[in-house]
């Protein structure tokens, strides 16, 4: 495990650790806000009819049609438990040219000329980040949030440090960095030939359960999550793509899909009863749109990996067989609405049903 749990961190660490994730709570709500429900008031502002996902999408190694939605919101965002060290500057770019500052983002004509920016904003600690946060998320490549220099009065602070952060570590590479930690390969991706390192490559997309060879900012997201690994922190990458209308997100805990479903009254009240509640409750704190007689809800599916996509016990090298899946849905859920405090998530089975 790249990562440490609780119990061997220090007790500032430990602190550092509950505030970072008190942090992605609140980041979770307000980007399932801006990927799904926002960009379902895009298509009815439109008079468009909203393009749901197919529930069979959703399946691990699932064929996602390859149509782009102008009215659907994407984006990319890094957030991370510490800082990036300098030296690591060579695939994730981030420089003083792209750092989040007036004077950067009036060059970059991201901000308008007569903004009344305040680089206070940009901590997650200020009541105004979201605003800000919300302009520079359809800046082209990625925003990277992460810790703030230690200072003396505030030792944990997390701010948006750069934008229009690029991901240049090559896919052969993250392929490679993957298929040695799991033990298919000791050291070159191509040591078995060709074929085989065509099949790494493949296993990589979905061992981050993307289809295969996927382009844009899921593949960054992708090799991203990858590399930082090499941290001994963790971190959370958020990527919302206009083919997939999804927000997928890969952290510590693996990676989920959060989307819009479309529910008739039927399966609310079955869903309702099945979680011991009448299906007006269900409707008031869940359903975030309605559209005739059917309910819009956030769908989450997480995905664990099997046995095939941990490291082997013993450490033995290991051949990929390409046949066997890596993934498997290991939790469905329907979820309270952003607004929403006092609600949990409701267990249910959409996919395979």
């Amino acid at each position: 495990m790249y990562w440490k749990v609780r119990e061997e961190l220090s007790r500032s660490d430990r602190l550092r650790r509950s505030y970072y994730l008190l942090l992605r709570d609140e980041l979770d709500q307000f980007l399932i806000e801006k990927a799904l429900i926002e960009s379902y008031q895009n298509f009815t502002a439109r008079d468009l009819p909203y393009p749901f996902v197919e529930r069979r999408e959703l399946k691990p190694r699932a064929r996602i049609p390859k149509e782009e939605y102008e009215c659907q919101n994407s984006f990319l965002v890094i957030f991370l438990e510490d800082s990036i060290p300098p030296e690591h500057k060579k695939y994730i770019r981030f420089f003083d040219s792209n750092r989040t500052n007036k004077t950067n983002l009036l060059r970059s004509k991201t901000l308008p000329l007569d903004s009344d920016f305040d680089r206070t904003q940009k901590y997650l600690d200020s009541a105004h980040f979201f605003d800000v946060f919300d302009e520079l998320l359809t800046v082209d490549y990625a925003l990277l949030l992460q810790r703030s220099p230690i200072s003396q009065k505030r030792k944990n602070r997390y701010s948006i440090s750069h934008f229009h952060v690029r991901i240049d570590w090559p896919i052969t590479e993250a392929a490679e960095d993957m298929a040695r930690y799991l033990r298919y390969i000791s050291k070159e991706l191509y040591e078995k030939g060709d074929k085989y390192a065509e099949d790494v490559q493949k296993k990589f997309f979905e061992y981050y359960c993307l289809p295969e060879m996927v382009g844009g900012r899921r593949t960054a997201a992708v090799v991203a999550a990858q590399y930082l690994r090499r941290l001994s922190c963790i971190s959370s990458i958020y990527v919302a793509s206009s083919e997939s209308r999804a927000l997928i997100r890969c952290n510590e805990r693996g990676v989920s899909k959060s989307v819009l479903v479309k529910l008739s009254n039927r399966e609310i009240s079955e869903i309702a009863e099945a979680n011991h509640m009448p299906p007006t409750m269900l409707k008031k704190n869940y359903m975030v749109a309605k559209e005739g007689k059917s309910g819009v809800f956030v769908f989450k599916a997480t995905y664990s990996p099997t046995a095939h996509a941990l490291p082997p016990e013993g450490g033995k090298l290991r051949e990929i067989v390409p046949e066997l899946y890596w993934l498997t849905v290991s939790l469905q859920q329907i979820l309270p609405r952003p607004d929403v405090w006092d609600w949990a998530p409701v267990p249910i089975n959409l996919i395979y049903a």
